[in-house]
Formats: C-alpha cells, structure tokens, sequence
C-alpha cells in the first residue's frame, strides 16, 4: 500500500491537470511543472538519503519516509497558490524517496536470486495497482469531489501504511563506507542502466503528463478514468510478465520488448486518439510496455552493485524521476511551441533512442549480493 500511495501521488496529478491549472490560476503547461518538481526532487534526494542512512534500520526509514509523503500531501491539500503546492510537492518527494526506493531495496535483498525479479515485481505491483485504481478513481473523486479531497486520501492512506510498519521484521542491508557509496556513480555499466531508465521514462511521461490535453474528444470528461483504468490495467500485465520473463530470459530481452513497444504504442497515439475504442487498445499497450521497464532495470543493478544494492537502486530511482521530470518539462515544452500533435511523436522517437541505447548495452553480471540481516 506505501508503494500504492507514492504511486497515486507520482501519476494522478497528471489526470487533474486541467482542474489544478484552474484552480491555481496558471495555464497548463505551467501546472504540468508540478511533475516536473516532485521528479526533480526524488532525483536528488534519493541517493542523498539512501548514502545518508546506510546504516539504519529499514523500518525507521520506511517509516519517516511515509510521514514525510503524508504532510507533503497535507500541504498539497492545503495550498492556496503554486508556489505553495510546489513547496509541498518537495516534502512528499522527499518522502517518496525515503520510502519507495527502500522497499525495493531490501525485496531484492531477502529474495534468492533466481527470485529476485518476480520479488521487485511484487513490490513494483503497488505502483502498477495505483495506476490501475488509484489514479482512474483519483479523477474521478477530482471530478466530483475536487482535486484537493484526492490529496487527502492519498495522505490517509500514507498514514495507515506507516502505522503498519512496526510490525515489520528488523532489516539492515550491509554497511557501506561513504567512498565506496559514491563510486557506484562512475561505474560505466550502472551508469549505462540509469541512461536506459531516464530515456524510458522521458519517453512515457512526454505523453503521460498531458494526456487529459492529448486525448481531446476521445475522452471528454469521465471517460478519462476509463482510458487510465485501462493503461493500468496494462501495467499489472506488463509488471507481471516482467517478472517472469526476467527471471526466465534475462533483462535485456524483456527491455528490448518494452521500448521497442513504446515505440510503436507512441507512433501510433495520434491516430488512435480519433475514436474511443482505439484510445483503449493503445491504451493498453502503452501501459503493458511501460509496465515492463523497472523490473529488468532494477534486476540488472542488482547484479551489478551487488556491494551497494540501496545506493544503487536509489539512483535509479533518481533515473525514473529525471526521465519523468524531462518528459513533462520538454513535453511542456513542445506542447507551448509545436502543439499536442507532436507531444506522440516526440515521445515514440525518445523511445526509439531507449531501443538503440539497449541493443548496444551488453549485459554484465557481479558476484551475488551480501545477504542482508533480518531480525524476529
């Protein structure tokens, strides 16, 4: 459920942009920066705190992380301007940061290796569900209630998992000197890895981020919930079969089909945007190849930084959120200059440079992580 909060607070924005840009008073390229911030936010803080507390107990920081989500969302709720909304945007992904790539973390770590997919996998499901339910229901709870409600359920729902984190067995991942920490960033294979995230999400997020705008009348109001049910619907599809599949063939294969899908899903928006039932099939796709992105990335770090597994997925952590932050910023971008036509294309050709980017990756392997301490 952490995983579903952080989620629903990362996505759902995107589907209230008009009715946020209305009621801050600013247009909606302007209101589509609040991404943009949160994205910028969890990049910087994510190796910061996982370098920080390397040596705490993961349910303290599980648990601080989550408090830090639920005032951030409080402020959310509460701010009257942009500018406060942004402040508050910077509390709950500074929170998001502590949490989510912490859970990642120690899943990968308690599992065995032959494992270790399908475990990040279930950990991946809670963003996966809050793009199924959270963020369809989100809108339309926006639609009916207002977009402010939504951020107070979304904190609500932040305090209910930190209540439950006690109960949590003690984990501490092995202790790492601060030099060794920071030469995980100059090792050229992870750093080709987190090249591969930030290209993949700069792809999804050039349109996620103004589908409302991209949609147009394929998805008047309500049915807006429908078409990101159904990109949902694709990611639990997509996050599943990742798992699998990189368990069973390796991550590269699994990376080739998601980007090479991206792609083509993204080439072919504009067309499918004309009717409804097109925009759902695309849908679909578009949510079941972005689906399956993290869980090979996240495996490859894991083999690569085996000495240093937090740091590592922090990072990329950091890499999904520039990847989002330059895809609602330059979406923007293009949508202020050349219009929302382009925003599909720009997004399938980003794709196609992910594709090129992993063909000419080849895969490296490490010795297997330290197996962490777990406590009753």
């Amino acid at each position: 459920m952490g995983t579903f909060a952080v989620g629903a607070d990362g996505f759902i924005l995107n589907g209230l942009l008009p009715e946020i840009a209305r009621d801050l008073s600013v247009p909606e390229s302007v209101a589509g920066q609040l991404t943009t911030i949160f994205a910028v936010t969890y990049a910087v803080g994510s190796p910061a705190i996982a370098s920080a507390t390397g040596t705490w107990d993961r349910r303290v920081l599980l648990g601080v992380g989550l408090a830090l989500f639920t005032v951030g969302m409080a402020g959310q709720a509460l701010g009257t301007t942009f500018a406060v909304v942004a402040v508050a945007r910077v509390l709950a992904a500074l929170g998001a940061a502590a949490f989510q790539a912490n859970a990642y973390a120690v899943a990968g770590a308690l599992a065995a290796p032959e494992q270790r997919g399908r475990a990040l996998a279930t950990v991946a499901a809670g963003m996966t569900v809050s793009t199924v339910l959270g963020v369809p229901l989100g809108v339309l709870g926006g639609q009916w209630f207002g977009w402010r409600a939504v951020m107070w359920l979304i904190g609500a729902v932040g305090v209910l998992v930190a209540i439950a984190i006690p109960t949590l067995p003690r984990v501490q991942l092995p202790v790492v000197r601060l030099r060794e920490r920071m030469a995980v960033l100059v090792r050229p294979a992870v750093l080709q890895v987190l090249l591969i995230t930030v290209v993949g999400m700069f792809a999804s997020f050039t349109v996620f981020a103004y589908l409302p705008l991209l949609l147009g009348s394929a998805a008047p109001g309500a049915v807006l919930s429908w078409v990101l049910a159904t990109f949902g619907v694709g990611q639990v599809v997509g996050n599943s079969l990742s798992g699998r599949g990189t368990d069973g063939f390796g991550a590269k294969p699994v990376l080739l089909l998601s980007l090479g899908g991206m792609a083509l899903v993204f080439a072919l928006l504009n067309w499918a945007a004309l009717t409804f039932p097109t925009t759902l099939v695309i849908g679909f796709g578009a949510g079941a190849f972005s689906g399956m992105l993290m869980v090979p990335q996240q495996h490859r770090l894991y083999e690569l930084a085996p000495d240093t597994p937090t740091v590592a997925l922090g990072l990329n952590g950091s890499a999904i959120y520039v990847g989002a932050g330059l895809g609602s910023a330059i979406g923007g971008t293009v949508l202020a200059t050349a219009g929302i036509p382009w925003l599909a294309p720009t997004a399938a050709a980003v794709a196609v440079l992910g594709l090129v980017l992993t063909l000419v990756t080849a895969n490296r392997r490490a010795p297997a992580a330290p197996k962490p301490r777990v406590a009753a």
